[in-house]
């Protein structure tokens, strides 16, 4: 038999028993997360607790994770979340090794199985993980010795935008570094790809079980690379055809104000839960599959015998349990949708334009400003650094490569030399007359029409950034129109302390832990990590929220119904004509408007040169 029609045979076995494996899989899958996140979030607060801060953010979590603490706390995050895996294969395996037919006898079986192993599945998992990082850290940390030597002269968004021959260097060594490591993993794992039956079902130790596994696939690991593959592959395609369906069929639905709109947000319900559903499917019959297959490699060497069925009668239990999940979800859903429909909701949000309006105008120059106000944009916001001559300029990336192709520094530049630099023709040669601006011409066109946030920008080299803003600022009297942020908490505290009074807040790229609990007003936070756990915390601790970079109309309205208070945005005019949109919807239309973004539809294709904060 070839590895396709093998693999073929394996897929065709695990759909002829979905109506098995598709509902245990997605139990599993509730359960585990029913686990997972309460551990997650012990284990993030212990990493958080042995720092010496509330939360962790940024380069802080680099620093932290680069520590023996962190590194511990790493490997258990990776560990629990590893083990939702390898509990769901190794169930699907108990159920092809018992020795019974129809449903509830192969389930207590198995999950009789995987219990009686709880603590050495633990075990496996933390030793798997260790040995996965034993390979990868050598390549990995080659990778980051590779971005100093080729991609330190400039800031980085010179490289990830403009892509030099420097960045192709970085490439030619980083691509072949991630591709041997990539080859290392997938032989050792395919050696080691019956560990976890010895452990289960072959009564061998969590440590025992690699070398057993190795040995035992010494013939084989090829064959078993190449079957993987074909796996991977027509699970892909199954994955990807059911995406390709979806897209069309939700395409085709206009989603438009009116008296249509309620039809097509029901419709993209309707088709969102098909979706959902068959993922779910092809998932589950994806993990069966794959457990057959690594089953067979087990029996060929003489794995364990089939699995005893425990003496236990809950076959009643389990149906029950199945039938009140059937019938208590659907009605939840509809008494939900019943009574969100007379709650009555309005939206409250500040709009904060992103380096001004930078979708519309070059991003930091007056001409950027202008427009954030003419959009009615509550806050405009601007990056600021020093120069050499200690002048405060508006200007994001540490020196001037992406946007005028100059290799001059910030920190090492006169304002006589930025005046000659052309910082608006990249984005439109209409716009050859802007130059980086001062502080005090922004604050200037802004007075009395829209408040500034202005963010920090040190990389590493502060004189008296702080100290010079606040001069800035009160020279022009705009304390009450202006608010600071800073990637680097302690210049917030630094600040707090300069101008007790003025309102401040932490910018965090990505975070872990209480952010809530940081010094400071207000809270900024990429939306991918807005989480509504998270915006109730802040929101609870007397703070604001804000989101960065929002710029589809879907995105804004999935931050809108969290409660975040304020949308960092390079298009502030369009999120005036979300809110005009939204204000005619109902409360589920609004969350079904959130459903369809969390589907990845997007209305805003533009691209965007940089959506960094």
């Amino acid at each position: 038999m070839t590895h396709f029609n093998l693999v073929k045979d394996c897929y065709s076995s695990a759909w002829h028993r979905r109506h098995l494996i598709v509902p245990v899989y997605i139990a599993l899958r509730l359960a585990a997360y029913a686990v997972i996140v309460p551990l997650l979030g012990v284990m993030i607060n212990l990493g958080v607790s042995l720092s010496d801060q509330s939360a962790l953010t940024d380069q802080d979590i680099a620093r932290f994770l680069l520590t023996p603490t962190g590194f511990v706390v790493c490997i258990g995050l990776v560990s629990i979340l590893l083990l939702n895996e390898v509990l769901s294969l190794a169930v699907m395996t108990a159920f092809l090794r018992a020795e019974n037919a129809g449903v509830a006898q192969p389930v207590r079986t198995g999950l009789a199985a995987i219990l009686r192993k709880s603590k050495s599945l633990i075990l496996f998992s933390v030793l798997l993980v260790l040995r996965v990082t034993f390979i990868a850290v050598p390549f990995l940390l080659a990778c980051l010795l590779a971005v100093g030597v080729f991609l330190s002269e400039f800031d980085i968004n010179y490289y990830l935008s403009a892509r030099p021959p420097e960045f192709y260097k970085a490439a030619a060594v980083i691509i072949p570094l991630l591709l041997i490591m990539g080859w290392l993993l997938l032989s050792q794992l395919s050696a080691w790809a019956l560990s976890l039956h010895f452990v289960v079902f072959g009564e061998t130790s969590p440590r025992g079980a690699f070398g057993i596994s190795a040995r035992s696939m010494a013939g084989d690991r090829t064959k078993l690379i190449g079957q993987i593959a074909i796996w991977v592959l027509l699970r892909a395609i199954a994955m990807g055809v059911l995406a390709l369906i979806f897209g069309l069929a939700i395409g085709v639905i206009p989603i438009r104000p009116g008296a249509g709109l309620r039809t097509a947000l029901v419709l993209i319900l309707v088709l969102a839960g098909l979706w959902m559903l068959m993922r779910l499917v092809v998932a589950g019959v994806s993990v069966g599959a794959l457990a057959k297959l690594l089953n067979r490699h087990f029996d060929k060497v003489g794995g364990g015998a089939s699995l005893p069925v425990p003496d236990t009668q809950k076959t009643s239990a389990i149906k029950k349990a199945v039938l009140a999940i059937i019938v208590l979800v659907p009605l939840g859903l509809i008494s939900g949708a019943f009574l969100l429909d007379r709650v009555t909701t309005t939206d409250s949000i500040e709009i904060i334009a992103h380096r001004g309006a930078a979708g519309s105008r070059p991003e930091n120059t007056l001409a950027s400003v202008q427009k954030g106000i003419e959009d009615r944009a509550d806050w405009i916001e601007i990056d600021v650094q020093e120069t050499a001559d200690g002048e405060i300029v508006v200007v994001h990336d540490s020196d001037l490569m992406k946007l005028a192709g100059v290799n001059l520094k910030i920190w090492d530049s006169t304002l006589e030399d930025l005046e000659e630099i052309d910082i608006g023709s990249w984005f439109d040669p209409a716009y050859d007359d802007q130059r980086t601006p001062l502080l005090r011409d922004v604050l200037e066109l802004a007075k009395g029409k829209s408040k500034v946030l202005i963010e920090l920008k040190y990389y590493g080299h502060d004189i008296a950034l702080g100290e010079r803003v606040a001069r800035v600022v009160e020279d022009m009297e705009m304390q009450d129109q202006i608010a600071i942020m800073s990637l680097k908490y302690p210049e917030i505290q630094k600040m707090q302390e300069l101008r007790p009074t003025w309102r401040t807040g932490v910018l965090a790229a990505s975070s872990v832990g209480n952010t809530a609990k940081l010094d400071g007003d207000f809270i900024a936070i990429s939306q991918g990590f807005a989480s509504s756990s998270l915006i109730r915390a802040t929101q609870s601790a007397g703070k604001d929220i804000y989101v960065w970079t929002v710029n589809d109309p879907l995105d804004m309205s999935k931050m809108i119904s969290k409660g975040v208070n304020g949308l960092i945005t390079d298009e502030p005019a369009l999120v005036h004509q979300v809110l005009a949109f939204r204000a005619g919807l109902s409360t589920p239309e609004r969350l079904l408007l959130w459903l369809s973004e969390a589907l990845g539809l997007e209305f805003n294709t533009k691209a965007y040169r940089d959506d960094q904060p």
